[in-house]
């Protein structure tokens, strides 16, 4: 008789992106991202990170500040990432995503053809890049859901 506790297709796609996460070197928030074809093959994975090439040590990681001396003209994130590692064409595709996509990210799945968001947290839902988001979202008709975190453990 098969195992019958076996991971469901949610949980192992969304565990992928939570191991993903666990690559970057941003020191106050890790996402990561998996896109799966219609056929449930994984074809992207991505986390936010510097571009490549870019020294992680002499880039700034601060949060708050002079602008040119944080994070965000800098980082690249997870769903970017993922897109640009995709093996191939994304229409109809899903992403599963460890934190819901900002204003800039949903307008790279729009147009990348992802028809479906799958995703953990939701934990900037009141700030206007997210409420953006979620506008352009739901006139593109991408389909949207959340589902439980998953947590991944990763010893040193």
């Amino acid at each position: 008789m098969k195992r019958t506790d076996y991971l469901d297709w949610d949980t192992y796609f969304m565990g992928v992106a939570a191991l993903s996460a666990e690559r970057s070197k941003d020191p106050s928030t890790q996402v990561g991202a998996c896109i799966v074809n219609p056929s449930n093959h994984i074809v992207g994975i991505g986390y936010n990170g510097l571009p490549n090439g870019l020294d992680d040590d002499v880039y700034p990681w601060d949060k708050d500040g002079d602008f040119l001396k944080t994070k965000y003209p800098y980082v690249v994130h997870a769903e970017p990432n993922a897109i640009l590692n995709a093996t191939e064409p994304l229409t109809g595709a899903a992403m599963y995503v460890t934190l819901f996509p900002c204003h800039e990210c949903a307008k790279l799945i729009i147009q990348s053809g992802i028809t479906e968001i799958v995703y953990g947290s939701d934990k900037y839902q009141d700030k206007d890049s997210f409420k953006a988001s979620k506008r352009m979202l739901q006139d593109a008709l991408v389909k949207v859901r959340q589902i439980d975190p998953v947590t991944v453990t990763v010893s040193p």
